[in-house]
This record gives structure tokens, C-alpha cells and sequence, in this order.
């Protein structure tokens, strides 16, 4: 699997015909890409490629991060409905972890 672009972190949210969200995602990719291959001392990564499954944690990792890409507590209003975002991107899911700690090399 080639390495996760935004296209497809935007077609895994839903939006994938939104260019700004794809710009966004693509961006972001690259740094989870990167906190990945960190992370699992280039376990999982084939030719700098990731494989599938670190491939879906990449998406779902970049997801959240461009849902609120500045981080912070952000309140929207309209009218009568409001929306808060409190979290931000605070590291892995547990889901996450368990794929990742497949591939990650330990120290001995």
C-alpha cells in the first residue's frame, strides 16, 4: 500500500471531494507518517511505505488530528446549536497501540 495521502484520510472521514481538507490531511499525514516510523523504529515499513495495517493506523491517528488541527478547546455557534471540540491528538488509541506494538522494536 503506497504511503497514506490525504485523499484518503479525507475519503475516510467523508469528505472526500473537500480540496482544503485534503491539503489539511495530506500535511498531517506526513507528520503521523513520521510518529509511525518513530515509534516502531521503521517496523511495519516495507520500502518507507507502510504496510496495511500501519497504514490504517496512520488514517485514523491523522482523522483526529485534522478534525481540530489547532489543538485547542474550540466553541462553534450558530443560532441555537453549539458545538465544543475539547480533545486534541494526545498520542495513540488503544486500538492504535495494539497494532502499533506489533511492529515496534524494543530495546533489549
Amino acid at each position: 500500500m503506497p504511503g497514506v495521502t490525504g485523499e484518503a484520510v479525507a475519503a475516510f472521514l467523508g469528505q472526500a471531494g473537500n480540496t482544503e481538507l485534503v491539503a489539511l490531511a495530506e500535511d498531517h499525514a506526513a507528520i503521523v507518517t513520521a510518529m509511525v516510523r518513530a515509534y516502531t523504529r521503521g517496523g511495519g515499513f516495507v520500502d518507507d511505505e507502510p504496510n496495511d495495517e500501519v497504514a490504517a493506523v496512520i488514517t485514523t491517528a491523522t482523522a483526529r488530528l485534522v478534525t481540530n488541527p489547532g489543538q485547542l478547546a474550540v466553541d462553534h455557534t450558530a443560532g441555537p446549536i453549539s458545538e465544543s471540540i475539547r480533545a486534541g491528538f494526545q498520542g495513540w488509541t488503544l486500538a492504535e497501540l495494539f497494532t502499533l506494538n506489533r511492529y515496534r522494536k524494543r530495546a533489549q
